[in-house]
């Protein structure tokens, strides 16, 4: 059994957890790192959602410990699972793993991203904030005026109790509140709500996906920051934003989308 380290962010890490180290369980988590969220080290991932090969929750630190954690845990993997990084930062944190011992890893598409039954479009990015979410509005609201049920699953921001935000469904905006979201997921699911559309979101996108086929006939995956999809689109449209030229290619995972751009 491997001893592995899985480097987030509260979304693309926890997805990857679901979807490659559930089904492999010769690698095992021991922990995750976390960057950019506040307070994320104080929680950890639930064992309820982790499956049988834990028996305990998933502790989650500041990624500032990873030096220490790779030698007292006897790490042999490090998985990177975060997005919208330039490259070099990416190969410095790579150089770090390996100065330590371990090898460091990033998951693909093939490996993470799973199949709907029905069609889907997802919505990617070669830089955060070059305006994916207007896109799929727009596009959301089209196909449901044309009468081509559709709605939306939206990159995760899991901020809050892991298990209770397992799977989320915004139609309203007395939702929210049942949620308990942040000032900053209601900022990313209102706009879909004032329009008359529905969002998911949530931690578990096995059943978010589930859920959103029972009711539409085509989903749009409205992915965060340069992240690639979560699901394999019949369709990928990728944003690039002209007042940042060259972005596209010295960014991860914003190249990736890039080069797999329909």
């Amino acid at each position: 059994m491997f001893r592995c380290i899985i480097m987030g962010a509260a979304g693309r890490d926890f997805h990857d957890f679901r979807t490659f180290f559930t089904v492999n369980p010769q690698f095992h988590v021991v922990a995750f790192t976390a960057t950019q969220i506040p307070f994320i080290e104080e929680r950890s991932f639930p064992k309820i959602m982790a499956g049988p090969s834990y028996d305990a929750d998933i502790p989650i630190y500041d990624e500032s410990m990873l030096p220490e954690l790779v030698r007292d845990l006897q790490v042999d993997f490090v998985f990177f699972a975060y997005s919208d990084l330039h490259h070099k930062d990416v190969m410095h944190k790579a150089s770090l793993v390996q100065a330590l011992g371990a090898s460091f890893v990033l998951l693909g598409p093939k490996h993470t991203e799973i199949k709907s039954n029905k069609k889907l479009i997802s919505i990617t990015a070669a830089r955060t904030g070059t305006g994916k979410s207007p896109i799929a509005q727009w596009l959301a609201r089209n196909l449901n005026d044309a009468g081509i049920p559709t709605v939306t699953i939206r990159h995760p921001m899991p901020y809050g109790n892991l298990k209770k935000q397992s799977v989320q469904r915004f139609a309203a905006i007395e939702d929210f509140d049942l949620a308990e979201c942040t000032i900053e997921e209601r900022e990313e699911y209102e706009p879909y709500i004032r329009q008359g559309l529905v969002i998911y979101a949530g931690v578990n996108y096995d059943e978010i996906l589930k859920e959103a086929e029972r009711e539409a006939e085509v989903i749009i995956w409205d992915g965060g920051n340069n992240d690639f999809s979560f699901f394999s689109p019949d369709l990928n449209i990728v944003v690039c934003d002209a007042l940042r030229p060259g972005h596209e290619v010295s960014y991860y995972p914003g190249e990736t989308n890039f080069r797999q751009a329909d």
